[in-house]
């Protein structure tokens, strides 16, 4: 990892920048995916499933069958840590239920919100390397708390043409209503536009390489929402030396794991415990499994070291991380004072796998300084809040005149006399009540 100390401000952008690739370098591909997968529909699924996934399917759809043997390949140790996640997910997000919101905001005007489903939603569930199972219950726990109708679940499958075992069962367990075997951005362009096996959606989640990145931003020019521009996992960890050097390492080599355009960050006010966790790194690494991946991912990453507290602050919410622990004896500082960030983890013993996996909260999290804009997924990702209004005839009477003057000056005349009229005929009434009196 690059060591850097006391960064000058002006500095900055180019010194927190992420290790990806610009999207002129592969929009071209995924505009060339979608556009034949909009034509082609399956023929085209079928294509790429070959050209990149290296196998070639009769039926992409996942059956009952293989869900039921997939559930017997998953070891009973296993399904017990999946159902504690699960409930703790799920308590955590039904916790976000909000009831309905109800304003008189002048006699007679009653206006009120309500949420209602996404009614078709559908998830990506990145194969690979790492099986990412855990994003299901991220995922569809939310979406079935939320009362989603259709859930359907694109995976890439492996070269014989299956799936993980422990994705089949999560996603049996979570109530997906459709699991497809798919990946990448003929995904994205599936679920998007539809074919003859895959669902169009209205709104696509989960997470992906750069490639399915900007394949989700290209859905949302066909009228598909997405979750947001999450791509390459990332964290920073505020630590000075009150924290422990191992546990540090511990949790920038979680993430450094992930993939090779991965990215970890330690900010530190301590020199000397800079030093401490570049040695524990080094030493953890060769334990890893996943050391050549985590090893390219730490090539992308920095040590940096800032004098004072403010800086550092300063320094992580220009940075904008998805994932910010905070290992300090003057952690009430940065939790007061962080703006930006998708997840934060506090104390020595708070380390980002819990939320990756079981803590409860989500860890579908904006990444590459979209936490500056946008939320991690949570309940209300897969709700729309829609607003109803009834007014009464005194509500009219109270609020007519002031729209018509509103719409008068904006020369809109229709807008008048939708109010005018129905003054008007109110004081007709009034008229004939007063003439039968």
């Amino acid at each position: 990892m690059k060591k850097i100390y006391n960064p000058r401000k002006q500095d900055w952008q180019e010194l927190l920048k992420r290790p990806t690739q610009t999207i002129d370098d592969i929009e071209a591909t995924v505009e060339e995916i979608f556009g034949e997968v909009r034509s082609k529909g399956d023929q085209a699924i079928a294509k790429y499933t070959s050209i990149f996934d290296g196998v070639s399917l009769n039926d992409i759809k996942v059956t009952d069958s293989e869900i039921g043997k997939a559930s017997k390949q998953v070891s009973a140790e296993l399904k017990e840590a999946i159902t504690t996640a699960k409930n703790n997910i799920e308590k955590f997000h039904a916790a976000q239920k909000t009831s309905r919101v109800i304003v008189e905001t002048q006699n007679g005007v009653n206006c009120w919100q309500e949420k209602r489903p996404i009614q078709k939603v559908g998830l990506y569930i990145p194969g690979g390397t790492a099986p990412l199972f855990s994003t299901i219950l991220m995922l569809a726990v939310p979406a079935n708390l939320a009362g989603c109708s259709e859930v359907v679940l694109c995976t890439p499958p492996n070269k014989e043409g299956a799936v993980n075992p422990a994705i089949l069962y999560t996603a049996n367990l979570c109530g997906v209503t459709e699991i497809l075997k798919v990946g990448g951005i003929q995904a994205i362009a599936g679920m998007t536009f539809g074919t003859e096996s895959i669902p169009q959606v209205y709104k696509i989640f989960g997470p992906g390489n750069q490639f399915v990145t900007v394949a989700k931003q290209l859905a949302t020019k066909f009228n598909v929402a997405i979750d947001m521009p999450a791509g390459p996992s990332e964290l920073l960890v505020l630590a000075d030396d009150s924290a422990n050097a191992d546990f540090v390492a511990s949790d920038l080599l979680s993430q450094a794991e992930h993939g090779i355009d991965s990215q970890v960050v330690l900010v530190s006010t301590s020199k000397g415990f800079i030093d401490d966790v570049e040695v524990k790194i080094k030493d953890q690494l060769e334990e890893l499994p996943r050391r050549e991946i985590a090893q390219k991912a730490i090539e992308n990453s920095r040590l940096i070291y800032v004098e004072a507290k403010e800086t550092a602050l300063q320094l992580i919410n220009e940075y904008g991380p998805e994932h910010f622990i905070i290992c300090s004896a003057d952690e009430d500082y940065y939790v007061n004072g962080i703006q930006n960030a998708g997840s934060v983890f506090i104390g020595d013993y708070t380390p980002e796998s819990a939320g990756d996996y079981a803590s409860g909260t989500n860890h579908t999290l904006p990444t590459n300084g979209y936490a500056k804009q946008y939320s991690g997924v949570n309940l209300d990702s897969f709700m729309k809040s829609m607003t109803f209004q009834k007014i009464t005839k005194e509500g009219i009477k109270e609020i007519g005149v002031a729209i018509e003057l509103m719409a008068e000056a904006e020369g809109l005349q229709a807008h008048k006399n939708a109010v005018t009229l129905r003054l008007k005929a109110l004081q007709e009434e009034r008229a004939y009540e007063n003439q039968g009196v």
